[in-house]
């Protein structure tokens, strides 16, 4: 490779290039550049001006990198090696292996940012018709109230600690052994802790053979985290088109935005009046808007936010919101009492939640649980101040059944199995609109709520 230019300066996780008025690169091209010690750094060019300096994002570390040093363009945009050749290996936003399990075989890559593929008549017709494919998943709050639907998206919200990232990995576990798809996993900005336990949880459960993790992790620059979403998108859209039924999941989708606002920052752009980035909105919604379904095949993503301060009024996150389907809102008072999964079913909301999509008595079951919740917080803050011995007959009886229903909703996880002690459950939705249906309609008064409290069906309730 011939000398393109070479490096005028180093802004953190930018990295300012002057090029030669000969050379033909654009945004997404691939630039590198050797440091000090020889290491090879790749670079992203992420924007050219007329006098041909250009800033480049860095997808690795910068330390070491010098002043002129020369830099070079094969002509390569930023792409990932066909999705088919990753199942079972862990990948950087490059598409290298990280798993030290040896090369990949050599392939043809998949630009990230290639063109979108277009929608025809038949792909809408198709989608449409599919588009109430409800997909079970054995946890019996989400089953209930936020019906999982083929090709939607749901974000699981919630501040530090309440359980994100341990109930994706239960949704995983239980979608992929009931459905047999096929996963992609892109951790954006998360620990190193949380990448290596979940890689040894897919082996230890059989996941990792019908899955693809991809990380950009929370010590890496800000480019490695915004590009690793663009690169987990790229690798299910290539399943997608052929015809697999996908389960796209990103951990954490606000560490996305935030490395956004990074960028944005040293690439000298004039923050918003929020504090974020001017293009926080078309960030957000170009990735989202990627997350479709086609033909036969489709993507059904899982994204984890994190609420900075339990603020959900943060712009970050309230833009997120606009692009889903269903909002599992994780609540640190359910947390705090021990009720897991902590999804606050008054906070939450699914736009899946109808008769003509989960059927009559499905939506009658879950509309009865939520009245009896809404009325169960209002009685909570009478009995904390006047005592539940104060409370009416009628009263007394509906906020019992309430307690049970509360409890019911827990159950064990088979991916913390070795934390708590307890063997995980996969409670079907008939089993779970039973249960309900049998406190609802009063014939299990006379059990007391801890009976009900971290346990399965029914039958395990009565033993």
């Amino acid at each position: 490779m011939a000398e393109a230019g070479k490096v005028s300066g180093v802004f953190g996780a930018i990295v300012e290039v002057t090029l030669r008025p000969d050379v033909q690169a654009g945004p997404h091209h691939i630039v590198r550049v050797r440091d000090i010690r020889g290491r090879q750094i790749t670079l992203e060019l992420a924007e050219r001006r007329p006098d041909n300096v250009c800033r480049c994002i860095a997808l690795s570390s910068t330390f070491g990198l010098q002043r002129n040093a020369v830099v070079e363009i094969t002509g390569e945009v930023l792409s990932v090696p066909p999705a088919s050749s990753l199942f079972g290996r862990v990948v950087n936003v490059l598409g290298e292996p990280i798993d030290g399990k040896g090369a990949l075989p050599a392939a043809e890559k998949i630009p990230v940012h290639g063109a979108r593929r277009k929608r025809s008549i038949q792909d809408m017709t198709v989608r449409l018709r599919n588009n109430y494919e409800l997909m079970e998943t054995g946890i019996k709050i989400i089953d209930l109230l936020f019906p999982f639907i083929r090709g939607s998206k749901t974000g699981i919200l919630g501040g530090a600690a309440l359980g994100k990232t341990m109930l994706i990995l239960e949704i995983i576990h239980n979608v992929i052994h009931r459905h047999q798809g096929v996963c992609i996993f892109s951790g954006v900005g998360e620990r190193i802790r949380e990448g290596n336990e979940l890689y040894h949880e897919f082996v230890e459960r059989d996941l990792l053979k019908n899955s693809i993790l991809l990380f950009g992790q929370m010590n890496e620059s800000a480019g490695v985290r915004f590009e690793s979403a663009h690169s987990g998108v790229a690798l299910a859209e290539m399943l997608r088109d052929e015809g697999k039924n996908v389960l796209f999941f990103i951990d954490n989708i606000f560490r996305f935005a935030q490395a956004g606002s990074e960028l944005s920052a040293l690439l000298g752009r004039i923050p918003s009046e929020t504090g974020y980035q001017p293009t926080l909105t078309s960030e957000i919604g170009e990735l989202h808007e990627r997350i479709d379904s086609f033909g036969s095949g489709s993507i059904t993503s899982v994204e984890a936010i994190y609420v900075p301060s339990d603020d959900l009024t943060d712009p970050a996150v309230v833009t997120i919101f606009s692009h889903l389907n269903s909002i599992l809102s994780l609540s640190r008072s359910h947390a705090q009492k021990g009720v897991y999964p902590a999804v606050h079913p008054l906070e939450s909301f699914s736009g899946h939640l109808s008769a003509k999509i989960i059927g009559d008595a499905h939506y009658a079951i879950s509309q009865e649980v939520l009245r009896y919740f809404q009325r169960y917080e209002e009685l909570q803050r009478i009995v904390s101040l006047i005592g539940k011995g104060e409370l009416s007959a009628e009263e007394k009886i509906l906020y019992e059944r309430a307690a049970k229903l509360r409890n019911f909703l827990t159950q064990p996880f088979f991916t913390v199995e070795h934390y708590t002690g307890r063997s995980g459950v996969f409670v079907s939705l008939e089993e779970t609109l039973a249960g309900c249906q049998e406190i609802l309609s009063g014939r299990l008064d006379d059990l007391g709520e801890e009976r009900f409290y971290m346990r399965g069906a029914l039958v395990d309730i009565r033993r």
